[in-house]
């Protein structure tokens, strides 16, 4: 479970304030390497030229879908958190994509970030919070008419408020959730797959045919579908998102 520990970079494990502990960690090295890459990847594509090239084209394709996304499940007053949804979808996205890569930055190892509960925990709570802003600010008192779906028995009023309150409560802890194990499966996998081929070749060849390969290939293939989950729930964590922006803008 190395691939997962924090440590603390450029000797600031003694760092402190107010008595608590603010090393600079791998994680927060690999967050400020992913924003910066997301900055870079969005300035490179503002040029706003007549015929786009394919950098521009490939930041107006990623805006154009989450667009299309938030007209599609808020409608058009969706169109104002564009920014906040694209930026939320693209740092969950190149930080799945950097945890992949094989290689490290400057002697250090990738680190997935989205693995930690605490860092998809934050990212919840930013977006839950959003919608209960919104909510409070667009209908006051209103939004808790949230938890009495239209057309719910008078006999159940007691109990349908009670249910709706713990499901809308638990969002922010599954919407971090299932990023959190998502990623973290993922490269526990490849890790005890890894191991099978390192063991398999220290064992001698016969040993090696039988288990090494076999593990080689299914390493690869999952290498390959692992970047198809980052792409996904990259994905899933913006949807989610704005189906419970949906919730704060359109309350009927």
């Amino acid at each position: 479970m190395k691939q997962f520990m924090l440590e603390p970079l450029f000797g600031s494990e003694s760092w402190e304030l107010a008595g608590f502990n603010i090393a600079f960690t791998n994680s927060a090295l690999w967050m400020a390497i992913t924003v910066l890459l997301l900055w870079a990847f969005v300035a490179g594509g503002m040029k706003r030229e007549l015929v786009p090239g394919r950098w521009q084209m490939a930041v107006e394709s990623f805006t154009g879908f989450i667009d299309d996304m938030l007209e599609a499940n808020v409608g058009k007053a969706g169109r104002k958190y564009v920014p906040y949804i694209f930026s939320l979808f693209m740092f969950i996205l190149f930080a799945n994509l950097l945890g992949l890569l094989p290689i490290g930055v400057f002697g250090v190892h990738p680190f997935t970030f989205t693995s930690h509960f605490t860092v998809t925990g934050v990212l919840a709570i930013l977006s839950f919070s959003i919608v209960l802003i919104v909510g409070f600010w667009r209908h006051g008192l209103h939004f808790f008419s949230l938890f009495v779906p239209h057309g719910t028995p008078l006999w159940l009023i007691w109990l349908i408020p009670v249910i709706e309150l713990i499901s809308f409560l638990v969002r922010p802890f599954s919407l971090a959730l299932r990023l959190f194990v998502a990623m973290m499966a993922g490269h526990v996998l490849l890790k005890v797959l890894s191991s099978f081929v390192i063991d398999s070749v220290n064992a001698g060849p016969v040993f090696g045919g039988f288990i090494g390969i076999p593990s080689f290939v299914l390493m690869v293939a999952i290498s390959a579908l692992e970047i198809l989950v980052a792409g996904i729930q990259a994905y899933v964590f913006a949807l989610l998102t704005s189906l419970y922006i949906n919730d704060a803008e359109n309350l009927h």
